[in-house]
């Protein structure tokens, strides 16, 4: 059995939006028990992540090091056409991910402790974007 919904969110630009509920919802309604969600971004400047819900200062480090690996404005970037934050928001994507898949048990979703799922918009000025949640058991 499989179940598919597709979610919208809005970002505030460059940071990271928790979207665990969201998500847990998506799963709790597709009924299944014991299976596997899928989670995937239609977009090249944003990605997924699971990393811990209870520190936020976790992801604002997090950005540091994204920072330091895929500069805005770097000189050597070709891919500058939207502004100084095109190309590192694509390398940003590429280094971290655009799916995640997360097992579900007992009907709902089976993060660790201080697990959380995390919508990670890389441009810096806001965005709409699309998470495709796919529920398999």
């Amino acid at each position: 059995m499989a179940f598919q919904q597709i979610l919208e969110f809005r970002t505030h630009g460059r940071s990271s939006l928790e979207i665990t509920t969201q998500v847990a919802d998506v799963v709790a309604a597709a009924g299944i028990v014991t299976g596997l969600a899928h989670v995937f971004v239609q977009h090249t400047s944003c990605s997924l992540m699971s990393t811990e819900n209870a520190d936020p200062d976790v992801r604002r480090d997090l950005e540091t090091v994204f920072g330091r690996l895929a500069p805005d404005g770097d000189p050597a970037y070709r891919h500058d056409l939207e502004g100084d934050d095109d190309m590192a928001a694509h390398a940003r994507s590429v280094l971290s991910d655009v799916g995640l898949s997360v097992p579900i048990g007992q009907g709902r979703l089976l993060l660790g402790t201080w697990q959380g799922l995390f919508l990670w918009e890389h441009r810096s000025s806001s965005h709409s974007r699309r998470v495709v949640v796919t529920v398999i058991g």
